[in-house]
Order: structure tokens, then C-alpha cells, then sequence
């Protein structure tokens, strides 16, 4: 998940610097929602992993 993160933002970086504005916004707003489902579920199994024990 966090690939993916970071390759939106990639291309998110590099439509901007081409001045592709449209899809410089459409990447960096992927790369945030896949951001928080990466941190929701990295959450998620922390709190698993401790009830286990």
C-alpha cells in the first residue's frame, strides 16, 4: 500500500513540474487516500498484535 503512496506522488511531483495540473491533483489526492488506508491498517494490526499477546 505504501508503494503505491509513494508512486502517485511521484507522479503526482512530476505532472506538476510538466504542468499537468489536472493530473498532478487527481495523484496527489490517490496517493492521500491510499496514505490513510495504509495508516488505518497499519493501526489496525499494531492494536491486533497486542490483543494477541
Amino acid at each position: 500500500m505504501l508503494r503505491w503512496t509513494i508512486t502517485f506522488v511521484i507522479i503526482a511531483l512530476i505532472a506538476g513540474v510538466l504542468g499537468f495540473g489536472g493530473i498532478a491533483g487527481a495523484s496527489a489526492g490517490i496517493a492521500k487516500i491510499c496514505f490513510y488506508i495504509f495508516i488505518i491498517l497499519f493501526v489496525i494490526s499494531l492494536l491486533r498484535g497486542i490483543v494477541k499477546k
